[in-house]
């Protein structure tokens, strides 16, 4: 069947373009890509972009690029959709030259999230650069990353059948952890590819369409250093050091200027389909990622060493 293979790239709306300049560039080592009639782009390997960042009101996920292995491949996945009833629309030359891809066609998933299938997302013209990086991200055969949307009500059974069944993505794992009595976080992974997953979807409340956008380094000293970047800034965290049982990611949670989160992690689960088998675990985090207000409560509390005084 042909499927999505990797996602190739997301497009933000955000109302300051200055802030996240600073973000993505500064904190993060991301590299400046160019100046577009909207905002500005950002690199995080050869590709154009991985980033998309326009000026707006909404500060949230605005489109999700997908894509797909060729053009072949491409026009077998919109007639499938159209088959199945969902709209999908020719993006034209013009969206196709703005977003650097060969081909793309538009759609929208069940939460209403505009969903862009592109064929030849194209490379930049110059290598790959990151003043703050040791390493560099990890993307290839894994794509840009991951996120984690939000299903603000529509069912799993109705999302699953948009992005398994049409789109071709499988099941990785279940998280289900009861975080207090009769509040239950229930997320779903979906990968395809051999990035642990590409997209989860959880119910959690909040008026944003995504929870968080995961980038990854090649080396876990980046993950050091951009905590302490972030930390230097003031920039507000969302959960501290930690790491997932099922991906196995090492990181932190920090919010963009816009108010939803980024992960930044290393060392993530590769999965192997001729061997993986699904699962469901019972908790989100396997030590870490508390909350940097309880963190600081606990330090503030600590008694002073032998000795000393507060």
């Amino acid at each position: 069947m042909s499927s999505v293979k990797e996602l190739g790239y997301v497009v933000y709306e955000v109302s300051s373009l200055t802030d996240w300049e600073h973000f993505g560039v500064e904190l993060l080592g991301m590299q400046y890509g160019e100046r577009t009639d909207d905002g500005f782009t950002l690199r995080t390997d050869e590709k154009a972009h991985r980033w998309v960042v326009t000026e707006g009101p909404a500060d949230d996920l605005v489109a999700t690029g997908y894509e797909v292995s060729d053009a072949t491949a491409l026009d077998a996945l919109v007639a499938r959709l159209r088959a199945a009833g969902i709209e999908v629309a020719d993006g034209g030359e013009a969206l196709a030259a703005a977003r650097k891809v060969e081909r793309i066609f538009v759609t929208a998933d069940p939460m209403g999230n505009r969903v862009e299938l592109v064929t030849g997302l194209a490379d930049a013209a110059t290598p790959f650069e990151s003043a703050k990086l040791l390493g560099g991200f990890v993307t290839g055969a894994g794509g840009a990353g991951h996120q984690v949307l939000l299903a603000h009500g529509v069912s799993r059974e109705t999302y699953l059948g948009f992005y398994i069944d049409l789109l071709g993505f499988r099941i990785s794992d279940i998280i289900v952890e009861e975080l207090a009595p009769g509040v239950v976080a229930d997320l779903i992974f979906l990968h395809c590819n051999g990035r642990h997953h590409t997209v989860a979807f959880g119910d959690m409340p909040s008026p944003k369409k995504t929870h968080h956008f995961m980038v990854e380094v090649t080396d876990i000293r980046d993950v050091g250093l951009a905590y302490d970047r972030c930390m230097d800034a003031k920039q507000p965290f969302e959960m501290t050091l930690g790491m997932h049982p099922n991906d196995q990611m090492f990181s932190f949670y920090v919010f963009t200027p816009s108010g939803f989160s980024v992960e930044y992690g290393w060392g993530g689960l590769i999965i192997d389909d001729e061997t993986w088998e699904v699962r469901t675990l019972d908790r989100l985090h396997s030590w870490g990622h508390r909350p940097p207000g309880v963190v600081a409560d606990l330090l503030a509390a600590a008694p002073a060493p032998h000795g000393e005084a507060h």
